[in-house]
């Protein structure tokens, strides 16, 4: 079977400035990190490839310095990468972003199964791999926490609020797999050893490179959601200890001076 992972290379701190201007995250300079649970979505998808046999590529739409992860993830056992970058895609809320990786998807060819994580780290949404399905017009079931290949289907394991769900789905397929669910492997030293810098194995998608030349379908053009303000939150020091008997009533007239209540 052949399948794609999505990964994303995300800040790896909070300390991050925003670009008044378009909204955006300002992520030149800024240490990186492949998105925590883009990493239980390889996992799983390596788990899958050992027991079925069949390839396993990764993809991930960014700038350049996101090479750096599909490197990881090749390292981590992925047999090769895509990185989707173009200035034209900057900018992009989650309708562009799932957009402009099915596009990237749809130039690279047959896949049976695509794997997302449950969310990113910068983003928070948890709605790109659904529209990604939506796009591609494929099923997905999101929140899996277990998937296995019978009969030529994928039979999931999924959560739904506190209940557990078995289902079967056909493939080609999306799912997004849930948090926790795995414990990702490390980068393997001899594979890094193997591969160098894994480039020969990284392919790079621009826009020229996809069928849909639109280009108010993609980056800002192509999002809806525009940001009308944004800012980074005030870091206060200030703070009250408040210590012996009756705390509640205590805490009370401390919230009331500050006009809280």
């Amino acid at each position: 079977m052949n399948i794609i992972v999505c990964i994303k290379q995300v800040p790896g701190t909070t300390n991050v400035n925003i670009d008044p201007v378009t909204g955006t995250l300002i992520r030149d300079g800024v240490a990186a990190k492949m998105n925590p649970y883009d990493l239980e979505a390889l996992e799983l998808g390596l788990q899958l490839i050992k027991k079925n046999g069949g390839t396993l590529n990764v993809v991930s739409m960014g700038p350049n310095s996101a090479l750096e992860v599909l490197r990881e993830a090749i390292y981590m056992g992925a047999d090769g990468g895509v990185l989707i970058s173009d200035r034209k895609f900057g900018g992009a809320d989650v309708l562009a972003t799932s957009y402009t990786l099915c596009s990237g998807i749809r130039a690279i060819g047959d896949y049976d199964l695509i794997i997302t994580g449950k969310q990113t780290t910068d983003g928070d949404t948890a709605q790109v791999g659904s529209e990604l399905a939506e796009h591609l017009g494929i099923p997905h079931i999101a929140n899996v926490r277990k998937a296995e290949v019978k009969g030529g289907v994928l039979e999931c394991v999924y959560q739904l609020d506190n209940k557990i769900y078995t289902a079967d789905i056909a493939m080609p397929c999306l799912i997004c797999a849930d948090s926790g669910i795995n414990t990702p492997r490390l980068p393997s030293f001899k594979r890094k050893v193997e591969y160098g810098k894994a480039e020969d194995r990284i392919r790079i998608i621009t826009f020229a490179d996809i069928e849909d030349q639109d280009e108010n379908h993609y980056g800002l053009k192509g999002s809806p959601t525009k940001v009308e303000k944004i800012f980074e939150p005030d870091k206060k020091v200030e703070r009250k200890m408040i210590s012996g008997t009756d705390l509640a009533s205590k805490t009370y007239d401390v919230l009331k001076a500050h006009k809280f209540v």
